[in-house]
């Protein structure tokens, strides 16, 4: 695949197309609501972003409509239809509501939607339910797979870890591989809207998870990660020493919550059976990455609250180009991500960076990794 121009134009354009939604999700990045709040894009203004984003050229980014519920836009079939007249390639991810119907299904098969991304957060209900805040949920979540299964599209499982998911990464992998998932994003938690930083792991637990993870990609399933780059780290330096005839595990010294987890895992499933699909394509916030939210303010991303301009006054493609937020969130990193031999395809979390430290351009909190020390050539 030929290199993506990222000083040109993003690869991933998240749209959060309203904050209406009928879920009360305890983590909720959108602080979603009941109705839409005044000054969202009117479908003109919703229109004309989308004829933005379709002049970046092709191959035009996937413009990826979220929320809030999308599908509580009564015009959102007519954006859709829109993007697909443009060529613009487009994914959802509606919440698991009554507004999710076969019907609306068939209606992205018909408007050319590429890919639909479902959120279970747990494989167990109760606890799915609960950080979803409707009771039912994760049974309709289920049920919403295994319609959108049937269908062309692209399904994807989003699920968000956390303290209180961590426990259930092992059964989640069963669960995906019994369904027949083909694709994982697993977002690593930033304490931003509603998630508070109680339920962050600790620099070791990430650590485990994502050495979990490119475990996990062995069993069919796809893995990518939000917020997690050091993932990539993971994965690519444990495919190389696996071509090597060595092991990662030898190299990263993992801790109990990796065992824990890689034991269920083995238990449920067997030794790990296939080549590894870890996801190691070298986005971040604000280089490939671009967020809109509600209102047209554009961020380097859904987690990391700087605003660098709003679509109503400057096109997006200025923006992405030119604001200076931009463009030193892709060159001025500081401290380990900033000297890191894996910031091109890493680069760290730049909105935990934030939440925790207020700068963005600061090391990521989550990575433990000092630079160099694996000796590993890239």
């Amino acid at each position: 695949m030929r290199t993506w121009p990222y000083e040109l134009k993003p690869l991933l354009v998240f749209w959060e197309s309203t904050k209406a939604c009928l879920l009360e999700c305890t983590h909720c990045r959108a602080e979603a609501i009941k109705e839409p709040l005044p000054g969202e894009l009117s479908t003109s203004q919703a229109l004309g972003l989308i004829e933005d984003v379709a002049g970046f050229g092709r191959p035009s980014p996937i413009m990826v409509f979220t929320g809030g519920d999308l599908l509580m836009r009564s015009d959102i079939w007519d954006l859709l239809a829109h993007a697909k007249k443009l060529g613009v390639r487009t994914a959802v991810a509606p919440s698991v509501t009554p507004l999710l119907t076969t019907e609306a299904m068939d209606k992205f098969v018909e408007l050319g939607v590429g890919g639909v991304s479902i959120s279970i957060d747990s494989p167990y209900p109760e606890v799915h339910d609960k950080i979803r805040g409707i009771e039912g949920t994760w049974e309709r979540s289920i049920w919403a797979l295994r319609e959108l299964l049937k269908r062309p599209l692209r399904v994807q499982v989003n699920t968000v870890v956390m303290k209180s998911t961590v426990d259930g990464l092992a059964d989640m992998v069963k669960l995906l591989v019994d369904l027949g998932i083909p694709t994982w994003e697993v977002f690593y938690l930033i304490p931003v809207g509603r998630a508070g930083f109680a339920e962050d792991l600790t620099p070791g637990e990430w650590e485990d998870v994502s050495l979990f993870l490119y475990q996990a990609s062995k069993y069919g399933v796809r893995i990518r990660t939000t917020e997690g780059p050091m993932f990539r780290r993971i994965a690519l330096t444990a495919t190389r020493l696996e071509e090597k005839g060595e092991r990662i595990e030898d190299l990263v010294r993992p801790g109990p919550l990796y065992k824990r987890l890689m034991d269920r895992l083995v238990s449920l499933l067997g030794e790990p059976r296939g080549p590894p699909q870890a996801h190691t394509v070298g986005t971040m916030d604000g280089r490939g990455i671009v967020f809109i939210s509600y209102n047209g303010t554009v961020y380097p991303s859904g987690f990391l609250p700087l605003p660098a301009g709003n679509v109503k006054v400057k096109s997006l493609r200025e923006i992405y180009r030119e604001t200076t937020l931009f463009r030193k969130l892709r060159s001025n990193l500081k401290g380990r991500c900033g000297r890191c031999e894996f910031k091109e395809i890493c680069g760290g979390s730049r909105a935990r960076a934030f939440a925790y430290t207020g700068n963005p351009l600061e090391e990521d909190p989550a990575c433990p990794y000092e630079p160099g020390s694996w000796g590993v050539a890239l």
